[in-house]
């Protein structure tokens, strides 16, 4: 038989509910005389349009349309939005009232990160199909990490009104602002969180990680002071540290036939946001308690194995219930719940640490205080291009693998960057075409 009449095998393999995800979205997998030559994270869901709805709104409405963009982590629209707005009318809030726009996100963290630990990522460890049938074997641990879940989600409610878009958050500021007393109950609660907080890195630290390291560019945010969250400059781990109004000047958004997210390039090149950029550029300025569970648990100074990532997110718990209680410890009410952002014309650029990770914001202002245009840069279509990368090295890896265990690998490792395709849980399908 000649070349020109060989005949290639094709094998399809195709995963129709992938759950344990947020959206709707496939992957796509070819791989011809056993080399992985094209991968395709196609993101299907219809476009929301939230960046088109906000054009001729008010100056003062994008925090609070903004939060629904996403059920699980909206305090981090509501402040990339606060920041952009008042950056644009040249506003800087009052110092308390700053360390409690960090405190709610505090409990915005501790909440989303717990949710993803053990509902959505620790049964792929464990080897169950969901934490139902978990639970079944290790009620406590899933006990614990429901406590957990529970603690953030009362931070939320009392700092924002509700756990879930919150309602008290506004440009300046707040619309009303708590009495210490009122947080007392909220420090005793998380003393005991913590303590859970800090058996669960143990636990997790004794789990069976793959072997994988990335090479992919690490963009987050960092700060002088403490480790980010609620604002900072952005940092890279191959490059020059760079102001927020210069992020479009790096981060180039561009479209791609298989995705209704745009896809971002770092100057060109791809790179990843989230836990192992933020932890691997910050892991010197976590709290003494973080930083010692992230020694026992051997993460050191960087982690570049995206499979440890759900241990990056347990000791990021272990920050952020620590962070919640110094301020809460050091809470004095302020002296008003907020400070005037008078309209102005501009443009302003926000940014914060979503628990996924960096969430960009830009917004231009007119003179009549409407919103003339709108960005919003998103932490998973930022990965979407490294997520690809590392399919691809997975299957290239493991074609010895046979199609149920290949899948159910690139599942779990797709898993470990927690992608939030729509803030909602549907499917991701994946294909794999070997020729």
């Amino acid at each position: 038989m000649t070349g020109r009449d060989e005949v290639r095998e094709t094998r399809t393999l195709t995963v129709g509910a992938l759950t344990r995800v947020e959206g709707e979205g496939a992957l796509h997998v070819t791989l011809t005389d056993g080399v992985v030559d094209h991968v395709e994270l196609n993101i299907y869901e219809a476009p929301r349009f939230f960046e088109a709805l906000l054009r001729g709104r008010s100056y003062t409405e994008p925090p609070d349309i903004t939060a629904r963009v996403c059920g699980i982590c909206p305090v981090a629209y509501q402040i990339s939005a606060c920041n952009a707005i008042e950056n644009a009318c040249g506003v800087t809030i009052d110092p308390a009232l700053a360390a409690l726009r960090r405190l709610l996100y505090c409990g915005e963290w501790i909440h989303s990160h717990a949710l993803h630990i053990f509902l959505l990522h620790l049964p792929d460890f464990l080897g169950y199909p969901d934490v139902i049938t978990m639970a079944a074997d290790y009620r406590e641990l899933v006990e614990r990490g429901l406590a957990l879940k529970k603690a953030g989600n009362q931070l939320m409610e009392q700092i924002g009104g509700r756990a879930i878009h919150p309602i008290n958050v506004k440009l300046g500021g707040f619309h009303a602002t708590p009495t210490a007393a009122q947080l007392r109950p909220l420090a005793e609660m998380l003393r005991r969180a913590a303590d859970d907080a800090l058996l669960i890195v143990g636990r997790l630290s004794r789990l069976d990680f793959p072997d994988m390291d990335v090479d992919h560019e690490f963009l987050a945010l960092t700060h002088p002071d403490h480790y980010p969250i609620e604002t900072g400059t952005v940092a890279r781990s191959a490059g020059e540290t760079f102001a927020v109004r210069d992020f479009t000047d790096h981060v180039v958004e561009s479209q791609v036939p298989h995705s209704t997210a745009l896809q971002a390039r770092l100057d060109g090149a791809r790179y990843l946001t989230g836990p192992l950029a933020r932890y691997s550029l910050n892991s010197s300025r976590l709290s003494p308690l973080a930083a010692h569970a992230a020694a026992e648990a051997g993460l050191g100074s960087a982690c570049r194995n995206p499979f440890r990532s759900i241990l990056v997110r347990a000791v990021e718990v272990v920050y952020a219930i620590d962070e919640a209680l110094r301020i809460i410890e050091a809470y004095q009410p302020p002296a008003r719940p907020s400070v005037e952002v008078p309209a102005r014309a501009g443009v302003g650029h926000g940014v914060s640490e979503a628990p996924r990770g960096l969430l960009y914001h830009r917004y231009e202002i007119d003179d009549d205080g409407l919103v003339r245009t709108a960005a919003m840069v998103p932490p998973t279509a930022q990965n979407q291009a490294a997520i690809e990368h590392e399919m691809a090295l997975l299957v290239g890896a493991n074609l010895t693998l046979d199609d149920a265990a290949l899948t159910a690998l690139c599942e779990r490792a797709i898993r470990n960057h927690d992608p939030c395709i729509s803030c909602s849980a549907h499917f991701l399908t994946l294909r794999i075409d070997r020729r």
